[in-house]
């Protein structure tokens, strides 16, 4: 690392100690009632929903247990458009969208006597896109940012490769570049497999994660995931806005029962399951 890079991490890491610091100056000021905002008069967080168009993804668990392989498919098909590098090893695993067990997916709920069914099931996680994002806070140079229809993007321009996102991430969305995923293996096979020339491809020490297609969605169009998906199986994944009262997303959560991942942390995610 030359000398500028490393200057320039040391300063943004005091930059984002002295934020947390003010956060938490801030936080205990309005607890006490000071500062430039009263806290709630019950004593809890004032939660107010955000207005504007608010993109999410509700995902029927049931439907991708019944349909093996669908998960795999909607891997396969943002990996691949989206110039995800397989580097062969856990270590160096870069992930936009991937599969994990319930326990895993939602340690925050109970296991106990849970159905076998359940705790078997491959479950599909992605990027949450979350209406109150730590990871973006804590980015010293704003590479990671959240967009007016609620999608949480990166800039890998002003990626400086600090990984303070990922640090902050309490969902384990976000995958560093520790190898060129432009490069080969030591058998000469690129890591990415297919070069797709319409999405540029990354470099070396960077912080990646899903977009929620944003390219697609400003479109009209539904995430490549959620279309893939319904190829295979009607509605196993529904995106829509959140805040329309009258789109299909809406009324699905309206009228069925769903979970989200670790929602007492307050970070508001717009991903919801089916369970």
């Amino acid at each position: 690392m030359d000398n500028t890079r490393r200057k320039f991490l040391k300063l943004a890491g005091l930059t984002a100690a002295a934020g947390v610091g003010t956060t938490l100056l801030g936080s205990k000021a309005m607890a006490s009632g000071g500062g430039g905002h009263a806290a709630p008069a019950h004593g809890g967080h004032a939660e107010v929903a955000p207005t504007g168009t608010r993109y999410g993804i509700v995902i029927d668990t049931g439907k991708f247990h019944d349909n093996p392989g669908l998960a795999q498919k909607c891997q396969d098909v943002c990996h691949s458009y989206h110039n995800v590098p397989d580097f062969g090893n856990p270590k160096d695993e870069i992930k936009w969208i991937w599969t994990d067990k319930f326990a895993n997916v939602f340690p925050e709920h109970s296991h106990y006597r849970r159905d076998e069914r359940l705790l078997s099931m491959d479950i599909i996680a992605m990027c949450n896109h979350c209406d109150n994002p730590p990871y973006v806070k804590a980015c010293p140079t704003q590479a990671t940012f959240k967009n007016a229809d609620g999608a949480v993007m990166m800039d890998f321009h002003r990626c400086i490769g600090c990984r303070f996102c990922m640090a902050a991430c309490p969902y384990g969305a976000r995958s560093f570049n520790w190898r060129s995923p432009r490069g080969v293996d030591k058998e000469g096979h690129p890591f990415i497999k297919k070069y797709n020339q319409r999405f540029p491809s990354r470099m070396r020490g960077v912080v990646e994660k899903c977009s929620l297609c944003s390219w697609r969605t400003k479109k009209g169009k539904d995430p490549l995931c959620v279309e893939e998906a319904c190829k295979t199986a009607s509605d196993a994944m529904i995106f829509g806005d959140l805040n329309d009262k009258n789109s299909k997303i809406a009324k699905l959560l309206s009228s069925k029962f769903t979970i989200q991942r670790k929602p007492a942390l307050g970070t508001h995610p717009s991903i919801f399951y089916i369970i």
